[in-house]
């Protein structure tokens, strides 16, 4: 960041000015220090946590006026506060989703605007707690919204991804037995935890209904799209007991439920930020973090993702990180 005594605060953001592949279209620039609107906050980035969310904005995803930043998800110390702020000081340890919407940078920036935001327990992390608001909000949101309860069976598809492992906690949390699908590197952490794991390809379908001894109640799919929503309604021998955070296209041809639908009109509480932050203090929730890169190495970290073999949470980390991790 360059502080000019005669001009505004310049610091450094990953933008796009145009939509298109994440590859072509992002870049870092130097970009004004952003102004905290009212009831939001401005907070120095520690910790950014990457998503595949993040490649879809840049390719059209939620479009708006250009430019716009990616890295929708933060740690870091509150620097400035809006009018009728309540909750938050400057110089509070916070993490929380960033308000992508409403500003034209985003997580991936020296500097980021939250309207959502929990204190970070002293004993957490930074980088482990900027792994935890989509992670926590899409599984929280998606085991609302099917109902998960202690009396259910639920089969959760993609376990090893970052949605599906906090998924399968928040399932074994509210008392259900789970059966995962999951490879090998994370299938014996699962197994900790409490889920029953089988693999992913042929003969899914015929080992989940032997583990299960029946259909499971809910199929909850929190894979990359990969084509396995016809199987998985198979499982689960009605659609409408399958909900996909990924394969829309598909989910509408088989008559699957979908959590950005189901999501319409509902209120997003983010309460449980706060709590799921505490459980991680504690050591009694986790977001599995792959590497750690410096926020100039972004492209790095945008390839490691695109590949799809990144195997956990993706963190960019400013010069901040620096002093406080």
């Amino acid at each position: 960041m360059n502080v000019s005594k005669t001009g505004p605060i310049i610091t450094r953001a990953v933008r796009f000015h145009r939509y298109g592949e994440p590859a072509d279209v992002l870049r870092m620039e130097d970009t004004m220090l952003p102004a905290p609107a009212s009831n939001r906050i401005r907070v120095r980035v520690i910790a950014c946590g990457l998503n595949p969310a993040d490649w879809a904005l840049c390719r059209g995803l939620f479009a708006k006026d250009l430019p716009r930043g990616v890295g929708l998800e933060v740690s870091g110390t509150v620097d400035a506060v809006g009018e009728g702020v309540q909750g938050g000081v400057v110089g509070d340890a916070v993490f929380g989703p960033v308000d992508f919407v409403a500003t034209a940078s985003a997580g991936a920036a020296d500097f980021a605007i939250l309207e959502h935001w929990a204190h970070t327990p002293g004993t957490l992390d930074p980088i482990q707690a900027a792994a935890l608001p989509m992670a926590v909000m899409t599984a929280f949101g998606t085991i609302e919204l099917v109902g998960v309860n202690a009396e259910h069976t639920v089969l959760i598809h993609g376990a090893g991804s970052t949605v599906g492992f906090a998924a399968t906690q928040i399932a074994l949390m509210r008392g259900a037995r789970v059966i995962a699908t999951a490879g090998e590197t994370f299938a014996d952490r699962l197994r900790e935890l409490g889920a029953v794991i089988t693999p992913y390809g042929e003969g899914m379908v015929e080992r989940v209904l032997q583990m299960a001894g029946k259909s499971p109640d809910l199929v909850i799919d929190t894979a990359p799209v990969g084509g396995a929503l016809p199987a998985l309604v198979k499982i689960a021998g009605d659609p409408k007991r399958v909900m996909t955070i990924s394969d829309f296209a598909a989910a509408k041809e088989l008559g699957v439920r979908n959590n950005i639908e189901e999501s319409v009109g509902k209120k997003v509480s983010y309460g449980m930020l706060a709590e799921f932050a505490q459980l991680a203090a504690e050591g009694k929730f986790k977001i599995p973090i792959a590497r750690t890169f410096p926020l100039s190495e972004w492209c790095a970290a945008l390839e490691v993702s695109q590949s799809k073999h990144a195997h956990g949470k993706l963190v960019l980390l400013t010069e901040s990180a620096e002093r406080n991790v």
